[in-house]
């Protein structure tokens, strides 16, 4: 008797504890899709889709821009620094902008040698001149015109080799379809770093003619 009241008793506290670990879950999954889905993203038109591959038209955007040395985790660390020091106004006067998604990094050259410039799209509430002026010379901030992209999206914590293998097969594609890529490409990261790999947004963009 006593050893079944003691089962049945251990049994409703693993209910319990497994109950405490699904709503824990749900709790957690909830405050990640607030989160990823109440920050500003920029508006765009799918124009064509194929797959994983998408061509979009992206209208204006104003963006605060960080060139940085060294690798490219090296390089998008400095560069969310710089560029969250502006926006959280930690490094001049006036209001704090709220942070949007995605990040953009984008190679090119710089002080002779290998360099990242990496990026935050303004909340689209703000011209180029309502926004406050950057404090130094780590940030500055520029206007780009409306523009068409080739896309392609994949999931998990990509490292060089998913964002060089990304880009090969998009610029495959865009040579299938007779279009032909132009400039360096801009690795996109939509999430931050504590959201689990699956969930990870990250994207390869191309401009071509």
């Amino acid at each position: 008797m006593e050893n079944g009241k003691r089962m049945g008793r251990g049994k409703k506290a693993t209910i319990a504890a497994v109950a405490a670990i699904c709503v824990l879950a749900v709790s957690l999954a909830g405050g990640w899709y607030w989160v990823t889905h109440s920050v500003e993203q920029p508006a765009y038109t799918v124009v064509e889709a194929d797959g994983d591959i998408e061509l979009r038209d992206y209208p204006a955007m104003v963006v605060a821009e960080a060139v940085t040395a060294g690798d490219r985790q090296e390089g998008v660390r400095q560069g969310f620094r710089a560029l969250a020091g502006y926006i959280f106004a930690k490094d001049r006067d006036g209001e704090r902008i709220a942070m949007t998604a995605p990040v953009i990094q984008q190679p090119t050259e710089g002080n002779g040698g290998s360099a990242w410039r990496v990026r935050f799209v303004m909340p689209s509430q703000y011209a180029l001149d309502a926004l406050p002026r950057p404090a130094g010379g780590e940030v500055a901030l520029d206007r780009w015109p409306p523009m068409r992209l080739a896309a392609i999206r994949f999931s998990g914590r990509a490292d060089d080799a998913d964002f060089a293998e990304h880009e090969a097969r998009l610029r495959d594609w865009l040579a299938g379809q007779g279009l032909e890529p132009e400039g360096p490409p801009l690795l996109a990261y939509y999430d931050d770093p504590w959201t689990p790999g699956v969930l990870r947004r990250n994207e390869v963009l191309l401009r071509f003619r």
